[in-house]
């Protein structure tokens, strides 16, 4: 089982302003793939709140993958990449680039979205966009990324070529 760590970010979400619909996808996603959810937050969209709680989900709680929505696109407060960067010990584009991808087909405005992927010891971190639209069309292609991913990082020596 792939213990999990969803962290919304939202100004609005976290004063209760607004429902986390981006996040109740992702919990309904993660429980129908029998993966635990050991944690969930909203936070506001500031940079220092991110970056503890990503450092604390990683290194003292020990999650084997964190999932952000929100805060990824070009408003002046969106500053989860960076947030994310700053944590990050490998970054990992190839996710990234597969995401926008993906959104490409339903919007143009993906080439918008900023989100950053990438590892922090032993736990891989994706940001994805806030839409629940967007959650909907891009987590099921990054199920069995993710799934092999965290193999990998923990030190699963196979080959990753598919036959």
């Amino acid at each position: 089982m792939i213990r999990v760590g969803i962290l919304t970010i939202s100004d609005r979400g976290s004063k209760g302003e607004r429902e986390d619909l981006s996040g109740k996808i992702l919990k309904e996603s993660i429980e129908k793939l029998g993966w635990v959810l050991k944690r969930y937050q909203v936070i506001p969209d500031e940079k220092e709140e991110i970056i503890n709680t990503l450092i604390t989900w990683c290194d003292k709680e020990h999650l084997e993958v964190i999932i952000t929505t929100g805060g990824t696109g070009v408003y002046p407060r969106d500053v989860t990449p960076e947030a994310t960067k700053e944590i990050l010990e490998k970054e990992i584009p190839g996710i990234s680039e597969y995401i926008r991808f993906i959104s490409y087909p339903s919007t143009p405005f993906a080439a918008l979205s900023r989100g950053v992927s990438g590892i922090r010891g032993q736990t891989l971190i994706i940001n994805l966009p806030g839409s629940p639209k967007a959650i909907e069309e891009i987590f099921p292609y990054l199920i069995e990324i993710i799934k092999h991913a965290v193999s990998k990082i923990k030190g699963d020596s196979s080959e990753c070529a598919r036959n």
